[in-house]
This record gives structure tokens, sequence and C-alpha cells, in this order.
């Protein structure tokens, strides 16, 4: 019960983590969902390029998640406008790419993602990254 006597929702949680998902791809979707679930965690869905911005605008979300190899959402776009953005530009950005592709990576780093890893990483360990990277616990990839 709160002050008010009405019950509390867990959902209303301070402490939770605001994570804006901007990965269409429903198979790493579904990685991040299963990874934080509430309470810990509340997950705000980027549909559309411009989704991005706009939630990230609304939300002030903890960290944003990119796919760069995603087909719908220009991840390299979504960088260059938040980096641009005063009130955007502080918010750690967790991303991940075929580890193949060493210029995407490149490209990345130089728009100034705070953590990129392999496709094959961030569906083992999506939740001790986001965390990671949330603490500022970020060792250079």
């Amino acid at each position: 019960m709160n002050t008010t006597g009405h019950q509390t929702d867990e959902t209303d949680r301070i402490d939770r983590k605001t994570i804006l998902v901007a990965i269409t791809d429903l198979f790493f979707y579904t990685k991040v969902r299963d990874a934080l679930r509430q309470p810990d965690y509340r997950l705000e869905k980027a549909r559309t390029q411009q989704d991005i911005i706009d939630k990230a605008l609304s939300t002030n979300p903890d960290v944003i998640m990119f796919n760069m190899n995603d087909l719908t959402l220009d991840a390299f776009q979504a960088l260059e406008q938040l980096k641009a953005d005063p009130r955007l530009k502080d918010i750690p950005t967790l991303a991940f790419a075929n580890h193949e592709e060493v210029d995407t990576w490149n490209r990345a780093k130089a728009l100034g993602v705070t953590k990129i890893v392999s496709r094959n990483e961030f569906s083992a360990r999506t939740r001790a990254l986001v965390d990671e990277v949330i603490n500022n616990h970020v060792f250079k990839s």
C-alpha cells in the first residue's frame, strides 16, 4: 500500500531502469524482453526511425540498444542524431553487429557507441551487458 491507501504496483519502482530498444528483429527483441523482465527494467520499443529520438526525449532512457545490422531502423543515423543533440548525447548506447563486419564496428565506435559486441555475445549476455553499460563499467570492445 502507498500513502494514499492504494495498492502499490511493482512496475512503479523508482529504481527501475528504462531501456529504449531500437531493434526490430523479433529474435533479438525477444532475447531482450526475456533477459530484462520487470520489475527491474521497463522496455520502450522504437518501431520507427523517428521513435528513437522521440522516445529518447520523452522517456529519458538509461540505455539505448541498437542492432547495427537492422534492416528497418538505421542505427548509424540514430547514433549521429543522438550525439548531435545536447539533451541526448550522454545516454549510453549498447549495440551488436555481425562479428565479421569490421567496417560496421569501426563506424559505430567512431559515432560514439558506448559498447558494441557480437550478435552471439549480445544473445548470451544481454542483461550483464546492459548492467555493465548502465553502471559505467565499460571496457572498450
